[in-house]
């Protein structure tokens, strides 16, 4: 069976911090597996009888002390998921199916919830290993990535600073003392200490009265525009450019035969409901991913071209805007992360804002938890800047990670095709 090896960095300055490894064996059918405490010894669920049915194996992975690194072995394994959590350990249960139940951070009663955690996700099969830092449902422990390939060349993302926690939390604090939106009830804390910050998904789903109504103002301006003039959208793929304008309440795409109604808050930060539910149209469902991204970084009213007529300068310049994304990606050591679903669009010829590293000849995936890259990491990026992966690619919806070949396709989307494949 093949093999990858994983090096598991503890930065965190704690002695107790335990790795979790969770996702699909591709070479079993995709069967769920997991990732027993040696750190080389796949288990395989049964399909229990009841629900939240304990594990019959220990798979809390020790890494040492703060310093060390812990060198782990995976097989293949689509949907995967690299936790790690600091002066504890983390409970999964398994449901009928088998279904594994993780840790959630939008459900108080769950075990894990005051536990200090986070997760990176990662997919390698006979193409090539794509891992991505996320940051979508919430931001906790700093992890960075560095991938190393067979002929040497190596790939980062240097992740938040070892503080990124508490200057994320003080900069949402700032940001509601301007437009007391609710962005500091993002904050959870545990008797005082800050455990994460919550993206905004997160916080309706723990709270469905927060950020009511937060874009309405905005989605309306864009509504009147387009009324009077022509948006175009750039799938980055076939369909090439299709243009769209606002006829009896809906943004009309006539030559597809498809529309939007206006998309309500919550569709926004989900990416995933309402008007921007997935169609199984992949014509449409490219449209969506590049509408839900140009509402989230709030660049509709200043660009009429989609994703391509906006850059990176662009994006969060308008007072309604996904502020947790602006901030994640300000205070980031090389401003890369997945801070929503569709985070992997970008212009064609553009710059990554996703966070991702991949490559079709992996030698080792250096994963750090606790403090991004370190001091040397930002001399090196300031040396030799991050190399961005996605430069040069076209965009197209899709459930797999691009295959060597197919490389100048990374996929926007990949984010809500990964959760669809895996974890729900």
């Amino acid at each position: 069976m093949a093999t990858l090896d994983f090096a598991l960095k503890n930065e965190t300055g704690s002695d107790t911090v335990y790795a979790y490894i969770t996702g699909y064996a591709i070479d079993r059918n995709n069967a769920l597996v997991l990732i027993q405490a040696d750190g080389k010894t796949p288990y395989y669920p049964a399909s229990p009888s009841s629900t939240l049915t304990a594990l019959d194996q220990d798979c809390a992975i020790p890494l040492g002390p703060a310093g060390s690194t812990k060198t782990v072995s995976i097989p293949h394994i689509a949907g995967g998921r690299l936790w790690f959590v600091r002066d504890g350990k983390l409970t999964f249960y398994v449901n009928p199916g088998p279904a594994l139940v993780e840790p959630s951070s939008s459900n108080p009663s769950d075990p894990n919830y005051n536990l200090y955690w986070d997760f990176c996700e990662f997919t390698w099969n006979s193409f090539q290993l794509y891992a991505n830092i996320t940051l979508v449902d919430f931001v906790s422990l700093p992890i960075a990535l560095t991938l190393t390939t067979t002929s040497g060349a190596s790939h980062s993302v240097l992740g938040l600073p070892s503080d990124g926690l508490g200057r994320i939390c003080s900069a949402l604090q700032q940001q509601n003392a301007q437009d007391q939106a609710g962005w500091d009830r993002l904050i959870v804390s545990n008797n005082g200490r800050q455990l994460r910050a919550v993206s905004p998904n997160t916080g309706i789903v723990l709270d469905n009265s927060l950020f009511k109504n937060y874009y309405d103002s905005y989605v309306n301006q864009v509504w009147d525009k387009y009324s009077n003039k022509d948006l175009t959208v750039n799938t980055q793929g076939g369909a090439g450019n299709l243009e769209a304008n606002v006829a009896q309440g809906k943004l009309d795409f006539t030559s597809q035969n498809f529309s939007y109604d206006k998309p309500s808050t919550a569709d926004i930060f989900s990416n995933s409901s309402g008007a921007f539910a997935v169609s199984g149209n992949g014509i449409k469902d490219a449209v969506t991913a590049r509408l839900a991204a140009a509402f989230n970084r709030s660049t509709l009213l200043s660009n009429s071209q989609q994703p391509n007529g906006a850059t990176v300068a662009d994006y969060y310049q308008n007072p309604v805007t996904n502020h947790y994304s602006r901030i994640c990606h300000e205070i980031s050591l090389d401003h890369r992360g997945y801070a929503f679903p569709y985070d992997d669009v970008a212009p064609s010829n553009g710059e990554d804002q996703s966070g991702s590293v991949f490559d079709s000849n992996p030698k080792l995936l250096t994963v750090t938890v606790g403090g991004g890259g370190g001091t040397s990491s930002v001399q090196a990026l300031a040396n030799n800047p991050v190399r961005q992966e996605n430069a040069n690619t076209s965009h197209e919806v899709s459930s797999n990670p691009a295959p060597e070949g197919k490389k100048k396709k990374v996929f926007s989307g990949l984010k809500q095709a990964m959760r669809r494949l895996s974890h729900k």
